[in-house]
């Protein structure tokens, strides 16, 4: 008996997982020369860029020689969720953005209170 919950979550891990790969493969750094086939949903590139590539990347190394049929759709699902270091935030910085927006709510609040009071 299989239950179907971890095997779901681990495609979906690994799918990301797999989508992260070609994303920046496509748009990260040192790309130059790979380019996606939309025909046959392939990363094309010369043999030396992709050794190139792959010498610095080896998880890359699997989408040489395979298609990646989902990477549009997982590309509308994730692309926006994907962090760049420019614009990366990490828990701490989060938890400060939010107390800062509550202090600012409050203190809004309490302007009113006293206008009205």
């Amino acid at each position: 008996m299989l239950k179907a919950k971890p095997n779901l979550e681990l495609r979906i891990r690994t799918l990301k997982m797999d989508w992260s790969i070609v994303y920046d493969m496509l748009n990260g750094k040192n790309n130059s020369g790979l380019c996606w086939d939309e025909h046959r949903q392939f990363v094309v590139a010369k043999d030396v860029v992709w050794n190139s590539y792959i010498n610095s990347q080896k998880e890359a190394g699997l989408f040489k020689h395979h298609s990646f049929p989902y990477y549009d759709q997982l590309s509308a699902i994730c692309a926006k969720d994907q962090a760049t270091r420019r614009n990366g935030q990490t828990t701490a910085d989060i938890i400060e953005e939010i107390d800062v927006e509550d202090v600012a709510t409050t203190n809004t609040h309490e302007e009113r209170n006293d206008f009205y009071g």
